[in-house]
């Protein structure tokens, strides 16, 4: 959905062949469909990102089918609001074991893959700017945000070698499904657009077009950095 939908209809338009690997069966047939009707290549796979073997076996479904792996996105993701002093250990494991294991694991095993292949490639991590400013209610969400941003930048520094760059997008406050619960309400979201030099809110093709930079040759000197991408909401 959203973000991850996005982003595969993106680079497929640049002609990659996408595979979309998603733990709900549906959204990914559907994105797929969306592909394929458009002319450009589309495979899906369910796939749990916080459950290494399922991790494990889509890579291995994908090489099977497509032959190889150029290009990774680390977009799952989930941030349940809570408050710190309410925050339980599940809700704390379940937010860290998708949000950066699961970003881990899915970048080292198709990490492997592109050393075997010895062609390079290119990692893009969905970070966010909570990795930089907290907005409170999402100290479990910060902790993995920021992880990954130093993940991105410690991967960027081992894959060097292998010519792997491995960089991350760091979005502000975008339109998506999973972000109806937090800005469905007309009056904050009114009054989070408010807060954004540009006056708007993101919309996920806006991420896209930042992750198309970092996947393809346009970026071929970039490793390590953290893209930020919010209609200047750091700086307003």
């Amino acid at each position: 959905m959203g973000i991850g939908a996005a982003c595969a209809r993106r680079l497929a338009e640049l002609g990659a062949k996408v595979a979309i690997l998603d733990r709900d069966a549906a959204h990914a047939e559907a994105t797929a469909a969306e592909i394929i009707e458009e002319g450009d290549s589309a495979q899906r796979y369910v796939c749990n990102v916080d459950d290494v073997a399922s991790v494990e076996y889509a890579i291995r479904c994908v090489v099977e089918e497509l032959g190889r792996v150029d290009v990774l996105v680390n977009n799952a993701g989930v941030f349940p609001s809570m408050a710190a002093l309410e925050l339980s250990e599940a809700m704390w494991d379940r937010v860290l074991d998708v949000n950066l294991k699961g970003a881990f694991f899915c970048a080292q095993l198709a990490a492997r893959r592109m050393v075997q292949q010895g062609t390079g490639g290119s990692i893009v991590n969905i970070a966010s700017v909570d990795a930089m400013h907290p907005t409170g209610g999402l100290a479990h969400y910060d902790a993995s945000k920021g992880g990954l941003v130093m993940l991105t930048r410690s991967l960027a520094r081992e894959l060097a070698p292998h010519r792997i760059r491995v960089n991350a997008v760091a979005p502000g406050a975008i339109e998506t499904p999973g972000a109806s619960g937090i800005l469905g309400d007309p009056a904050v979201r009114a009054e989070f657009a408010a807060k954004i030099p540009l006056r708007r809110m993101g919309v996920p093709d806006d991420i896209a077009r930042a992750v198309a930079y970092l996947a393809t040759d346009a970026s071929d000197y970039v490793t390590g950095s953290t893209l930020v991408v919010d209609g200047g909401y750091l700086v307003g």
